[in-house]
């Protein structure tokens, strides 16, 4: 059984009418603070979270040096793969650090590169091996991703809740009615004539 509502009046939930329940008032506020958390809540864990990894991005690309290496090996074979571009391989490095140190590690590097060719590798301040950092552009698409992603995710905390609450108050004010109900019912199927 379908109820007609009537056409849509803004606020309706705010109008003084004699008619209007304390369950009707609750859930107005409900919804009001459940739109306003999910709103506000959303937009300011995506900002927060897109800042935090835009700031990271930066200080990687401020940090993050790149440095001459020798390969300690001849690059492998690739693992080959009809119809796909050729891809880096795992070979050793060995690379001096800004310290001075000498250091060895595994880098991606062309498959065709020789022991003793030179490559670029990627250095975080301790001389440890990094992945090359995120341009601007890819720090910005990422910062957006994980963002919005962010505050998708955090909105949908009180928009869910306030709908479990609505859910619930609905379902109270159903088995209200079926009780008032139970009780007036039987009244009315008296036949006076």
């Amino acid at each position: 059984m379908v109820a007609f509502r009537g056409p849509k009046v803004w606020l309706w939930r705010w109008r003084r009418n004699p008619l209007r329940r304390r369950a009707d008032r609750l859930e107005s506020w409900v919804v009001l603070i459940a739109w306003t958390l999910t709103l506000f809540g959303g937009v300011a864990a995506g900002l927060m979270a897109a800042h935090s990894v835009e700031s990271g991005l930066a200080r990687q690309r401020a940090e993050w040096r790149p440095v001459d290496a020798v390969l300690t090996q001849d690059a492998p074979e690739p693992a080959s793969r009809s119809g796909t571009a050729t891809e880096n391989v795992w070979a050793k490095v060995r690379w001096t650090a800004s310290d001075g140190s000498e250091h060895e590690g595994r880098a991606r590097v062309d498959p065709a590169a020789l022991m003793g060719a030179r490559v670029t590798v990627w250095t975080d301040a301790e001389g440890l091996l990094v992945t090359e950092p995120a341009s601007e552009s890819q720090a910005r698409l990422r910062a957006a991703l994980v963002g919005g992603l962010a505050g998708l995710f955090v909105a949908a905390v009180p928009f869910v809740g306030g709908r479990l609450v609505r859910g619930r108050m609905e379902r109270r004010r159903m088995d209200q009615w079926d009780e008032e109900w139970a009780r007036i019912g039987p009244l009315w199927e008296r036949k006076i004539w």
